[in-house]
């Protein structure tokens, strides 16, 4: 198994699709951080972020399985490319917010960048065992993981700081030139983003090739396993909207906030990368997801009880180890199992499922954040997730991974 730096030197393919996503995530933030620090100063509520995270989440959940479609049928690189311009010209609608009269535009431009990202997700995780060998995968994955932890330290800190130090419409440009490079990477590849199609066969309808990828799920309880693995993380989820009030609790304010975001971030860095061996080892991959969604619940558990705000940051960076480690076991194991013709289609029936999950965890604390102790509420998070991990581990235990049904390059003919 080669190493994730051996893997990142060694091809160059896989360098462009990784510095990609480094960008895409780190223009995310440079538009969602100064963005909810600029709509409750024009508007003088909070409800307008409230929204813009809603559209966000929610138009991505509901785009997910169509636009997984479109990646297992359309040229994945053309999708990455097309996306990330999409998001930048719905970033520069941003620069039009200047009143409370013109907050409607930040929904707008949230929402043609949730489009943007629905399409880019599934055709950027479908692609990645093609640009790298097989005995490369596991490094690939590992360091691919860590792309969202590490910016969401970088990212999230410096649009932060930038906001405060030169303003909203700054971090906005930012973001800007970020996607329009992205584009540019991704336009560098070289090599195909995936297998060879048959275009003698007819093409399917949207609908019928989603019904045939859930179809494809049920009959395989392994896949069924893995594509339900991260909802556990995401049904705690939840337990992020009373970072603020942490802050507050502990009395360290802003910048606790900040830290608690920032070892969340950290934890789901290290995670995909020290978890790496674990991938090596099929056999090992179901203990170790159950394991992972465990450890995030019994850490947050933790914190609900913990009246010391550094082992509260520890027990946060525990959590999300566990959570970084989850979901990169989880893809690793999806791109061994599904071939190709279907990859984009799996993918993003899972990616609807955790963001489903983090929808509904977000708006249950929502409704009760107010009339809750906030120590209750965390523990009610982790608790959730617990169960859930245990209930889990109960209906996959007799599930065999030790063998690799599929190398993840299908090259037979394509339904669509």
């Amino acid at each position: 198994m080669s190493s994730p730096l051996s893997v990142l030197t060694g091809n160059r393919d896989f360098r462009r699709l990784f510095a990609a996503e480094l960008v895409v995530f780190g223009a995310d933030w440079f538009v969602m951080v100064p963005l909810l620090v600029l709509l409750p100063k024009l508007t003088g509520s909070g409800v307008w972020g409230a929204l813009v995270l809603a559209v966000d989440t929610g138009i991505l959940a509901l785009l997910l399985p169509y636009a997984g479609t479109v990646a297992d049928r359309v040229d994945r690189k053309k999708i990455m490319i097309v996306a990330n311009l999409t998001a930048l010209v719905a970033v520069l609608l941003l620069f039009g917010v200047r009143s409370a009269g013109t907050a409607w535009l930040a929904l707008l431009a949230i929402g043609a960048i949730a489009v943007a990202k629905a399409f880019y997700s599934p055709a950027a995780q479908a692609a990645l065992p093609n640009v790298v060998d097989p005995v490369d995968l596991a490094g690939a994955n590992a360091v691919a993981g860590s792309a969202w932890g590490t910016m969401t330290v970088v990212g999230a800190s410096l649009g932060g700081v930038l906001t405060a130090l030169v303003g909203p419409y700054a971090c906005f440009w930012v973001a800007a030139v970020g996607l329009a490079v992205a584009a540019g990477l991704a336009g560098l590849i070289r090599r195909p983003l995936q297998a060879p199609r048959d275009h003698a066969l007819p093409v399917q309808r949207p609908w019928v090739a989603i019904r045939e990828a859930l179809a494809y799920i049920g009959a395989r309880p392994r896949v069924l396993a893995l594509v339900t693995v991260k909802s556990a993380v995401g049904l705690g989820n939840g337990v992020l909207t009373v970072f603020p009030l942490m802050g507050a609790l502990y009395g360290v304010g802003a910048i606790g906030t900040g830290l608690l975001f920032a070892v969340r971030g950290a934890g789901a860095l290290v995670g995909p990368l020290l978890m790496r061996r674990v991938l090596s080892h099929r056999s090992w991959l179901l203990t170790g997801l159950a394991i992972s969604m465990s450890a995030y619940g019994i850490a947050y558990l933790g914190v609900s009880l913990a009246q010391w705000f550094p082992l509260v940051l520890l027990l946060v960076f525990v959590a999300h180890f566990g959570g970084g480690a989850n979901w990169v076991m989880s893809n690793f194991a999806l791109q061994g199992e599904v071939p190709d013709r279907l990859r984009g289609r799996v993918f993003a029936t899972d990616m609807m499922l955790a963001t489903l999950a983090i929808s509904v965890s977000q708006l249950a604390v929502a409704a009760v954040v107010d009339h809750v102790d906030e120590r209750v509420v965390v523990a009610g998070c982790g608790l959730v997730t617990v169960v859930y991990a245990v209930g889990w581990w109960v209906a996959t235990r007799r599930l065999d991974m030790s063998d690799e049904r599929s190398d993840g390059r299908d090259a037979g003919p394509a339904p669509a």
